[in-house]
């Protein structure tokens, strides 16, 4: 019985605890004075040409997610969006000794902010 245990517990401490998350997240995007255009959005992942104001399925990443933009009144706006880890489901992956090695691989414990605001001058 104590063998079973043993074993047990072995195999759930050390198994697998990689973040289930979606690889997308949503971001809503608007700019500052309230008009409408088109943006390039681009991470290490992706690279998508959406309009604004809408909200869009942005591939999680490690890095920021950079945006060069176009009101249809001509106005430019460039800049990008920080890209943050979700702790505490990272902190599970810790828990189970897989040390986020899976999940900083997919990045499927990053997030981006789900609406951001982009200045135009």
């Amino acid at each position: 019985m104590k063998k079973i245990v043993l074993i047990l517990t072995g195999i759930i401490l050390t198994s697998c605890a990689t973040i289930v998350n979606d690889a997308n997240v949503p971001v809503s995007l608007s700019f500052s004075d309230g008009s409408s255009g088109n943006c390039q959005l681009t991470n290490k992942r992706v690279s998508l040409s959406v309009s604004i104001p809408s909200t869009t399925m942005v591939r999680r990443s490690d890095d920021a997610l950079r945006f060069n933009c176009k009101t249809d009144s001509g106005k430019k706006g460039f800049g990008s969006i920080p890209s943050e880890i979700e702790s505490g489901k990272l902190a599970g992956s810790v828990v189970f000794f897989d040390l986020g090695i899976t999940d900083s691989i997919t990045d499927k414990h990053r997030t981006y902010p789900s609406s951001f605001v982009i200045p135009v001058n």
